[in-house]
């Protein structure tokens, strides 16, 4: 499997986030922050219709301790 990340937009983001546990605790400007039951955050700059950039899919699943095919499992 590619170790390439791929290019997804931030409700799609957002919504891998939901199920594994996190929930909307605020927005500044166009960041949204989730936060999960540990009080992990995680910041997702919402552009709608615009891809994240592979860097910060990369910091979101950072942030979330998720693995790329994780991540890809909760895509698909």
């Amino acid at each position: 499997m590619s170790k390439r990340f791929p290019r997804i937009t931030a409700p799609e983001a957002i919504k891998a986030l939901e199920k594994v546990g996190f929930v909307l605790v605020r927005q500044s400007g166009s960041h949204k922050i989730f936060r999960n039951k540990d009080a992990q955050r995680v910041t997702v700059p919402y552009h709608s219709g615009m891809d994240l950039h592979p860097m910060i899919s990369k910091s979101v699943l950072k942030d979330a301790d998720l693995t790329l095919e994780e991540f890809k499992e909760l895509m698909g």
